[in-house]
């Protein structure tokens, strides 16, 4: 989110298991090369928009299960094979018809022998909207902004973690399909998780930050500012005021309409949405110009190397420090 960042971050950060001080060095940077590389991909005309059940949303997953693998980041289900990656649900489309839909999950086992039990979500949704009516003979709802640059943020995470080993706790990194059409794929993966009993402390959720908002004091909002302390948490690690409180957010529920509402609802814990769209500083919402070309990439790797070390906060305290308001 800022455009200067010290190349070295170095954070004390304290077992719940024995008072030795630990130190995390976090000068892993996530580049901006790599978010356009997923961007470019994701949202290629080759994918002609990623819609759920389709040809393109299936190669979008296999690409997300291919980083996964390099990375280095576990699939979390058994039984499905070489594609365990993968979450299946049914959608029925607008004809009645049953398409198929995979969230794909990966998994990174936490490194204390306690906290490992207790799992955050980072998750962003990798679907859009296939083809629209044209525009200029353009039918391809591309989904840059929506949500490519967020499935990016995930797998740079994951890419991060898995190189630095620096959460304790257990993380999943998801990418939802179906959101488009009711946040079906976190619905479904949510209450899987709830009936599993999954110790959930947070779910952090990604969604339009391809472009930096204009004549603000803070770099990105969250949904559901005022539910929880997550705002203020994130804002004492990173020492600025990297998240704040964009009114239209509230006045439009935004809580309630992506990724993050289907964990608050399960869980009654922390889940919530990071954006910078904040309906002034991009017009192709849902449009066959919201393209790959239009994404600022050295925002979105300031962006994400400046919540980094907040991440890393949270998947390594003692207790959990993250909670809902009364």
């Amino acid at each position: 989110m800022i455009y200067k960042y010290s190349m070295v971050v170095m954070l004390l950060l304290f077992s719940c298991n024995t008072s030795k001080e630990v130190k995390q060095n976090t000068n892993s940077e996530i580049k901006a090369d790599y978010l356009k590389k997923v961007v470019n991909y994701l949202a290629s005309d080759e994918l002609k928009g990623r819609d759920t059940g389709s040809e393109g949303i299936k190669k979008a997953a296999d690409f997300i299960i291919e980083e996964f693998k390099a990375i280095g980041v576990s699939p979390y289900f058994d039984g499905l094979g070489v594609n365990s990656y993968l979450n299946p649900f049914e959608v029925k489309n607008k004809n009645g018809n049953t398409l198929n839909g995979y969230n794909v999950v990966g998994y990174l086992e936490g490194t204390d022998k306690t906290l490992k039990n207790e799992f955050i979500i980072l998750g962003a949704h990798y679907d859009h909207i296939g083809e629209i009516a044209a525009v200029n003979g353009d039918v391809i709802a591309n989904g840059a902004n929506d949500n490519a640059v967020g499935s990016s943020a995930v797998l740079a995470m994951a890419k991060y973690f898995a190189e630095t080993k620096s959460n304790k706790r257990s993380i999943l990194f998801v990418l939802f399909s179906a959101e488009e059409k009711g946040l079906l794929g976190s619905k479904h993966l949510s209450a899987q998780l709830k009936n599993k009993n999954l110790n959930l402390y947070a779910m952090i959720n990604f969604e339009m930050i391809g472009v930096p908002m204009k004549n603000r004091s803070y770099k990105a909002y969250i949904s559901g500012y005022e539910l929880s302390n997550m705002a203020d948490h994130i804002n004492s690690v990173t020492k600025v005021e990297t998240i704040g409180l964009l009114p239209k957010a509230k006045a439009f529920n935004l809580f309630k309409r992506s990724d993050n509402y289907p964990f608050y609802e399960d869980f009654k814990v922390p889940a919530q949405t990071i954006s910078t769209f904040d309906f002034e500083n991009y017009d192709y919402y849902h449009h066959v110009d919201d393209e790959p070309e239009l994404m600022d990439y050295n925002f979105m790797a300031s962006l994400l190397n400046e919540l980094k070390p907040a991440i890393v906060h949270f998947s390594n305290t003692p207790t959990k420090e993250l909670k809902m308001y009364e």
